[in-house]
């Protein structure tokens, strides 16, 4: 199992606007008395992301240093109904990076980015179901 963690300048925002945006369920949400959330759990069909408030401790120092602080990883995630997630994420604005497109692989995907410029990946393709496995 691998859950992607993050940290957000505005995590309390970025809850509500991932649930709006890309349908997550809240699982847990820890405030960290500060205004800020210590920690939270937001759940997508059997996946999950763990967040944060952006800060700077001993995690939030290992996020990008060697990168200049860049992003140098980002979330693939496999939604059933793929046109219709595309359009409700566009309608929530976000920011398109790569527009829905049949893929060469399989699926259907596309990129875009959330209002913090976290970098998100959507698509049909799912990797452990053999039959959309394209034969090689």
């Amino acid at each position: 199992m691998i859950i992607p963690t993050m940290r957000y300048r505005d995590a309390q925002g970025a809850i509500e606007w991932l649930c709006a945006a890309f349908g997550f369920e809240r699982h847990l949400v820890v405030e960290d008395g500060e205004g800020g959330i210590a920690h939270a759990q937001l759940r997508l069909g059997n996946g999950m992301i763990m967040l944060g408030s952006a800060r700077d401790d001993e995690f939030g120092q290992l996020q990008g240093p060697a990168t200049g602080g860049l992003v140098t990883q980002s979330a693939y995630i496999v939604v059933r109904e793929i046109d219709a997630h595309y359009h409700r994420a566009v309608a929530a604005g976000a920011v398109i990076k790569v527009a829905i497109r049949d893929e060469d692989y399989g699926g259907r995907g596309y990129s875009c980015s959330d209002p913090q410029g976290q970098l998100w990946n959507f698509g049909s393709y799912d990797p452990w179901d053999e039959a959309s496995t394209p034969v090689q």
